[in-house]
């Protein structure tokens, strides 16, 4: 009983840390580490040890893929190709369909740029297309932020997934595989929300805003624009699929290359690579640590440093012996897969970071997963992706998404409260249930 209150206090501290404290999230789950091995009982160099090896052992698995997967979102961004991927899309769906297509292009655009850059960059070809075709702003902005999330928090190699995989011990393929399958279905419940509960609320518009393509002549074709995102998410997929004990593939040297350039850690070195050639002219200074690679460099080291932390505060619980009494308390529990879901649900609405919610639920729920039946490849795939489901339960006044969408696009606090905090609720929930039915098939 003594761990599991140690437990209940240790995520009760991580939330009271990293609100009211305001303390960094890489300082709360680091002091929690410490604090919990320390009280568990364990012998001080074993909780030393357990700390070292939980954040270089999760680091040096993700750490150059999150670093990757910013430099590949930074290139898109500051290229004009996701702008271009956004403009391409409506073309496909239409101008009476602006929800629909702003919901597609926060799907597509998320899984490498983070959604407030995301949100940002793309706000004022929805208000434009919003006069212009005259759907409700509130309809297209509630599509647009929704559809950014659900990859966001789902689809690796955005860094809150691609660290809860290398927490969970998940395979990254298989976790993009179901990761993109729920994310599809999370964006329509977020573009129904959209076009029958968004719709009906009134947004001011600004009519000053015209679609201005940044960069036109300069920014990289569609398809240059979708290879340095789909590219490593195809060869990723596609080794994991390799590596089936089935052997869908067979065996031989083609396939042992494959398994190579399937590796994480090439397929999005390769992306990095693609990435490069999406400006017009690649400018020297882009590379450096000031241009581009630096800022890339530079967002993506905190949340690998969080996500060592994350780490090592799972190591010691791993250590401590709690996952043996959770397991035998919960194995029978009726929530079975959706308990990583609740759990990332209260942590991500007590304070705000999808990001920090994912990576404690992930270190938290890790030992747990063999009691719990979850063990096996799928299951850890889909773990992954419930937890991601739960790091959107909600948006509101402590997520500083909640102010990007609300700023960007005239909805005053209210409204954002009746839109996307009830969005993101009503989203959360069916990537929950999504996960939940294909679990009862699969498992």
């Amino acid at each position: 009983m003594w761990l599991l209150f140690l437990l209940v206090l240790a995520i009760a501290f991580i939330v009271l840390a990293t609100t009211i404290l305001k303390l960094h999230p890489f300082l709360a789950l680091l002091i929690t580490a410490f604090g919990f091995g320390i009280l568990s009982g364990m012998p001080l160099p074993e909780v030393v040890k357990s700390v070292n090896d939980g954040f270089g052992g999760t680091i040096g698995y993700i750490g150059i893929v999150i670093l990757a997967g910013s430099i590949i979102g930074t290139f898109l961004e500051k290229s004009g190709g996701a702008y271009r991927l956004a403009t391409s899309i409506l073309r496909l769906t239409g101008e009476k369909n602006v929800p629909l297509a702003m919901g597609g292009v926060g799907y597509v655009v998320s899984i490498p740029v983070f959604c407030d850059s995301g949100f940002v960059l793309l706000s004022p070809l929805m208000k434009a297309l919003a006069r212009k075709s005259g759907t409700a702003l509130a309809a297209c902005a509630i599509a647009l932020s929704l559809g950014l999330y659900a990859t966001h928090t789902m689809v690796p190699p955005t860094p809150g997934p691609v660290a809860a995989a290398g927490i969970v011990g998940a395979d990254l393929g298989l976790t993009i595989m179901w990761g993109l399958l729920i994310g599809l279905f999370a964006m329509i419940a977020g573009w129904l929300f959209a076009i029958l509960v968004a719709a009906r609320v009134h947004v001011p518009e600004d009519s000053a805003t015209e679609i201005v393509e940044p960069s036109q002549e300069d920014s990289p074709s569609i398809g240059k624009s979708l290879l340095p995102i789909m590219l490593p998410i195809v060869l990723i997929v596609l080794r994991s699929v390799a590596e089936l004990p089935g052997k869908p593939f067979g065996t031989g040297p083609v396939i042992g290359l494959l398994g190579f350039l399937g590796q994480p850690v090439v397929a999005l070195l390769i992306g990095v690579a693609l990435a490069t050639l999406l400006p017009k002219k690649l400018d020297r200074d882009m590379l450096s640590s000031s241009g581009w690679v630096g800022e890339a460099i530079l967002a993506a080291a905190t949340i690998i440093i969080i996500t060592g932390a994350g780490g090592a505060f799972g190591k010691v619980l791993q250590n401590s012996g709690i996952a043996k009494i959770i397991g035998e308390n919960l194995s029978n529990s009726p929530l079975g897969i959706l308990l990583p879901f609740v759990i990332a649900a209260g942590i991500k609405t007590a304070q705000g970071s999808s990001t920090v919610a994912i990576i404690t639920t992930a270190s938290l729920v890790a030992p747990l997963l063999p009691s719990l039946g979850l063990d096996s490849d799928t299951a850890r795939a889909l773990v992954v992706v419930v937890i991601g489901a739960g790091a959107m339960v909600v948006s509101h006044a402590n997520d500083s998404f909640f102010w990007v969408v609300t700023q960007f696009s005239g909805m005053d606090v209210q409204t954002g409260y009746r839109l996307q905090t009830v969005g993101t609720l009503v989203q959360g929930l069916a990537a929950a249930a999504s996960v939940y039915v294909i679990s009862l098939i699969v498992l």
